[in-house]
């Protein structure tokens, strides 16, 4: 091989490896929704799904320079064609309101295809953003989704006319829904240490009870407390929880173990992911009818080996992991757990708490129980189902991310009960700094 031939691919290989360091360290998801196929009333009807303007408006936790989209077809039979893209900031809370913008491009053009089960990113864009800022994002629609993709659970209001009207000030007279569609991730171009925590769980996490435009799900009150903190304002939170989710069968959407690449190892800048998932899977088991004994044995082995398996994935990216406790849920009518759905649910707890197979343990069934039935939600935060917190319940139980701690069995302020983690890498500086510094409202 020629001399000027070696200079040339050392040159390229060079050039490669500076913009691969560049995208690894800049870019990072600031906001994010799990993707699932979305049918029955989850759909976008089938006079609303064609030729229509899809504008969405979503919160993102880390501010950047510039931005970009990530658009999913990724439960689509057939290629998904957009005709337009926009973004723009929100002009006013809870409308379809916006100031100003830009145009998207993918690749240099106005529209795109996205073939079918696949994802595509749409050109960066020189937007700056500031942590916290509420974005709308247009996509004009030419044809349906076949079937659609999308978050049915998205606790805010997307709006959807008749014709291409992306650019538009406000959309008067848009039809409105409670669902996000064909939309995966905002993501951020910001500082060298900037990075993303994903939390992924089922109904809890994605934030059942929350009102409409309120963005107060747990994981929104974790990302307001990073951003009171200026070595934080560079983590971003995404919430990828799915109601109805299970670690081992599909239910509604995907179950944890498909969707844990797509998830959270996919996307970019993420350093950790806190998990929460498994409530839905105990009591499954013995909603309809009581199980053998073996059954609740292999269902406690399955899960806790689905556990060792994620975090082992995840550890091959780089990617710490914080399992998080089951909470109790005794008294709830639609799962109306017995001795033997506790007994597992204990023994869930015990591997997340003494295994070692997670970089961290944050113990929410320690938080949130009732101190007089243990195996109930405190009154306090019980939504009613005793399932589910509400928002205050969610609020108290964000405050558990908050202090720092030194290692597996000495922790400081309120984490002393509720946190056990082992020594942190240097890797973890920004976040360890930042939750140990947040104080609750």
């Amino acid at each position: 091989m020629s001399r000027w031939t070696i200079a040339f691919l050392s040159a390229c290989l060079l050039s490669a490896s500076a913009e691969a360091r560049d995208t690894a360290h800049t870019w990072i998801a600031s906001w994010g929704s799990s993707q699932m196929i979305a049918d029955g009333d989850n759909a976008l009807p089938a006079d609303r799904a064609r030729a229509i303007t899809l504008r969405q408006v979503i919160r993102i936790s880390a501010g950047g320079t510039r931005i970009r989209v990530r658009l999913s077809n990724a439960f689509g039979t057939r290629p998904l064609v957009i005709g337009a893209g926009h973004v723009a900031r929100s002009a006013a809370p809870a409308t379809s309101q916006i100031a100003g913008g830009m145009r998207l491009t993918f690749s240099g053009r106005a529209d795109a295809v996205i073939p079918a089960g696949a994802e595509l990113y749409s050109d960066p864009v020189a937007l700056p953003l500031a942590a916290g800022a509420d974005l709308a994002i247009s996509l004009y629609l030419p044809e349906a989704a076949a079937p659609q993709t999308g978050h049915p659970g998205a606790r805010a209001i997307s709006y959807t006319l008749a014709g291409d009207h992306v650019a538009d000030a406000d959309l008067a007279g848009a039809a409105q829904a409670t669902h996000w569609y064909a939309l995966a991730d905002l993501e951020v171009s910001g500082p060298a240490n900037a990075a993303t925590i994903v939390a992924i769980g089922d109904s809890i996490t994605d934030g059942y009870g929350v009102k409409p435009n309120r963005n107060t799900r747990w994981t929104d009150v974790l990302a307001e407390r990073l951003r009171r903190v200026p070595a934080s304002r560079g983590i971003g939170v995404v919430n990828a929880g799915i109601g109805g989710n299970r670690i081992l069968l599909d239910g509604l959407g995907p179950n944890l173990m498909a969707r844990f690449d797509r998830d959270v190892i996919a996307r970019s800048g993420v350093r950790w992911a806190i998990v929460l998932e498994g409530v839905n899977d105990l009591g499954v088991l013995t909603r309809e009818a009581p199980a053998t004994p073996a059954a609740h044995t292999a269902l406690v082995t399955q899960i806790t080996t689905g556990y060792t398996e994620l975090v082992a994935r995840a550890h091959a990216h780089g990617i710490r992991v914080i399992g998080a406790t089951i909470m109790p849920f005794g008294g709830n009518d639609y799962y109306h757990p017995g001795p033997a759905t506790e007994a597992d649910r204990q023994a869930v707890n015990a591997f997340v708490r003494t295994s070692g197979v997670f970089d961290a343990v944050i113990d929410f069934d320690r938080v949130m129980r009732d101190p007089a039935q243990p195996i109930r939600l405190d009154p306090a935060v019980d939504l009613g189902d005793h399932l589910h917190p509400p928002k205050p319940g969610i609020a108290g139980w964000a405050r558990p991310c908050r202090s720092r701690c030194s290692d597996r069995h000495r922790v400081q302020s309120v984490m002393r009960q509720h946190i056990q983690r082992p020594p942190v890498r240097a890797a973890d500086d920004e976040l360890q700094r930042a939750v140990g510094h947040v104080d609750t409202a």
